[in-house]
């Protein structure tokens, strides 16, 4: 027996959830399909459990695409005052972390609650564990065949997601569904992810795993300044997952340390005011404490501050606020936050999602080549870009 629906909706994570809504609050009959055994498992376990759900200054300029232009209709229209205005009707506490970064007071379930919430008043129905065999047009419907039947509905909607974190299931069924239907895709690739490093340099470095401090971090013209973690793989931390997205295989990244400190006035002031300290003790004054020896070790020479030249503090602090270091790659999906590239915009209709070479089937959030900033601007594009389907299908 064949189920029908106004709507299909594939993915109950924060774009399906939230198309559905906005179908459902329109009358329409939306059935919502996920694979998982839990909605909005992403969401669970996102900023740390709080769920970084928005960031108050997302715009288009915060978003990689082949066509920068094309998220803005979509995020015009629904703006993060206009999801945080429904955190708020439903009593959940937020707070402002850091840049514009909101997240829940207590714990990410509190959205899944309000998204489930706000689907079931708006009469969607949602089935989880549910695998999905084929998709196919038939005559004026589409035809989802699953393990628990078939479903057909006159608009489709793929919120599956991109490639990464493959042990929450992602799988990339929506670029498969795309070009079975004449979509094209851009390259895809692992954002918001690790660096890791060479095995000669992550080996010099092991001794620094776990320690972070304040960077600025160039690749090419691109610029973030935030936290920098070393970690047992290399490097991570917000500013070198936000640096990711924009480095290519074979780049060379720009790190400066504690970006606000004049490191060689610091080390000149602190040889004139007690020469007998060492070089790692001065350090120490702006770097952790091991990070300082380190580099005092590395670049430094033996004795005392007031035995060393300007040549030596000059090439000291050039270690410290210009490290020019080449990754040796990324953590790849298994890590990533998000996956850049995907179906490509030029078969997407910016005002509703709707894809250009078939009529009724949507494509929306991660699996879309738009791509957000970390600190809850990929987010704010699941909602944004889950509304524009929900209001047109």
């Amino acid at each position: 027996m064949i189920k029908v629906s106004d709507v299909i909706v594939i993915g109950a994570g924060a774009a399906g959830m939230m198309a559905a809504i906005a179908a459902g609050k329109r009358g329409r009959r939306v059935t919502v399909l996920d694979h998982a055994k839990a909605p909005g498992e992403k969401i669970r376990i996102s900023g740390g459990g709080r769920c970084n759900f928005t960031n108050l200054d997302a715009g288009p300029k915060n978003y990689y695409s082949s066509n920068p232009h094309f998220c803005k209709s979509a995020l015009a229209r629904y703006t993060p005052h206009d999801f945080l205005k429904l955190v708020e009707a439903h009593g959940i506490a937020w707070h402002e972390k850091t840049l514009g970064q909101l997240f829940c007071d207590g714990s990410a379930k509190e959205i899944v609650a309000m998204l489930l919430g706000e689907m079931a008043a708006a009469g969607v129905t949602l089935q989880t564990g549910v695998e999905i065999a084929g998709v196919e047009k038939a005559g004026e419907r589409y035809r989802v065949a699953t393990s628990e039947g078939v479903l057909e509905a006159p608009a489709l909607v793929i919120a599956t997601g991109g490639k990464s974190i493959p042990k929450m299931g992602a799988t990339g069924l929506a670029y498969r569904i795309a070009e079975n239907f004449g979509l094209r895709l851009t390259e895809t690739r692992p954002a918001l992810v690790p660096f890791t490093l060479e095995p000669g340099l992550l080996s010099e470095l092991s001794e620094l795993a776990g320690l972070s401090c304040e960077v600025e971090v160039r690749c090419g013209k691109t610029m973030f300044r935030e936290a920098m973690l070393f970690t047992h793989r290399g490097l991570s931390g917000p500013a070198i997952l936000q640096i990711s997205a924009v480095w290519r295989e074979g780049d060379a990244i720009r790190i400066r340390m504690e970006p606000d400190v004049d490191v060689l006035g610091a080390l000149k002031a602190a040889k004139s005011a007690n020469g007998r300290q060492s070089l790692s003790t001065a350090l120490a004054a702006i770097l952790p404490a091991r990070l300082a020896k380190y580099i005092a070790d590395k670049h430094g020479a033996p004795g005392h501050l007031a035995d060393l030249s300007d040549k030596v503090l000059t090439r000291v602090a050039d270690a410290v606020s210009d490290w020019t270091i080449k990754p040796a790659g990324t953590e790849g999906y298994r890590t990533a936050e998000v996956t850049l590239g995907g179906i490509d915009t030029r078969d997407l209709d910016s005002k509703t999602m709707e894809a250009k070479p078939a009529q009724g089937l949507y494509f929306i959030g991660e699996c879309v080549d738009v791509t957000g900033w970390l600190g809850g601007y990929n987010f704010q594009w699941a909602w944004a870009s889950g509304h524009a389907a929900g209001g047109a299908v």
